[in-house]
């Protein structure tokens, strides 16, 4: 009878030990990996003209997220950008793509063409915020998940300087830049002033892509250095 005994309270805390295996097996959280999408949307600036593929900010940015991501994190880059664009050539491209509002991270950075081709000022006013609605649509419907980028400033390259007012670029520059930065800001949103890097390009020769008029690689880099600590913010990384 006691044997009998005995070898029902083994089986007992046998039992006892097996389902509290099994509840801490069940307690224990489940690795995932996360696989961020960033969006960058804009013109030459963003499509990095004259520069490598890895060389523009949006690559470069990339890379240096994953330096904070873990091993089996990915982050994937979906460029909108020509060379050339305006606010109407981005928005007509950003509609020609489909795209779905599934990104983490969202940059814009348009306007130079606008300048650069004479368009009414006004129809920046116009279009720039849609972009950025669209911008923040994308970025699913969050927008602390979208930096607005400042425009470079060309009157600073030898291609700059050899029009016949490069100061009065520089000036438009600015009420563009003004008006970009005023309108994010008053949503809430960030922007990240990078004009003051390529108006260093005289001095700094360096700054300026082998076509004289686009940065270089290294001032994409000197971009990243400002926009990474937002994006890691934003990415919670």
């Amino acid at each position: 009878m006691k044997t009998r005994i005995y070898l029902f309270l083994i089986l007992f805390l046998s039992f006892l030990g097996c389902s509290n295996d099994d509840e801490n097996t069940q307690n224990i959280p489940i690795p995932t990996t996360r696989n961020i999408k960033y969006l960058a949307l804009g013109d030459s600036y963003t499509i990095g003209q004259s520069v490598c593929a890895t060389c523009r900010f949006p690559a470069q940015l990339k890379d240096s997220l994953k330096n904070y991501l873990p091993a089996a994190d990915d982050i994937s880059v979906k460029v909108v950008a020509q060379t050339g664009w305006t606010t109407t050539n981005l928005k007509n491209g950003i509609a020609n793509e489909n795209l779905i509002a599934e990104y983490d991270l969202v940059t814009l950075l348009i306007g130079v063409n606008n300048q650069y081709q004479n368009r009414p000022f006004s129809l920046y006013e116009t279009e720039f915020p849609e972009l950025l609605q669209t911008a923040i649509a994308l970025a699913k419907g969050d927008k602390n998940r979208v930096i607005v980028v400042s425009i470079p400033d060309y009157a600073f390259t030898p291609f700059g300087q050899g029009s016949s007012n490069p100061q009065n670029i520089s000036n438009q520059l600015d009420q563009y830049n003004l008006f970009a930065k005023d309108h994010a800001e008053s949503l809430g949103i960030e922007f990240v002033n990078i004009t003051d890097i390529t108006r260093e390009g005289l001095n700094n020769t360096n700054l300026v892509a082998s076509d004289n008029l686009h940065p270089s690689e290294l001032a994409y880099s000197r971009f990243v250095e400002r926009l990474l600590p937002i994006a890691r913010n934003i990415l919670g990384i």
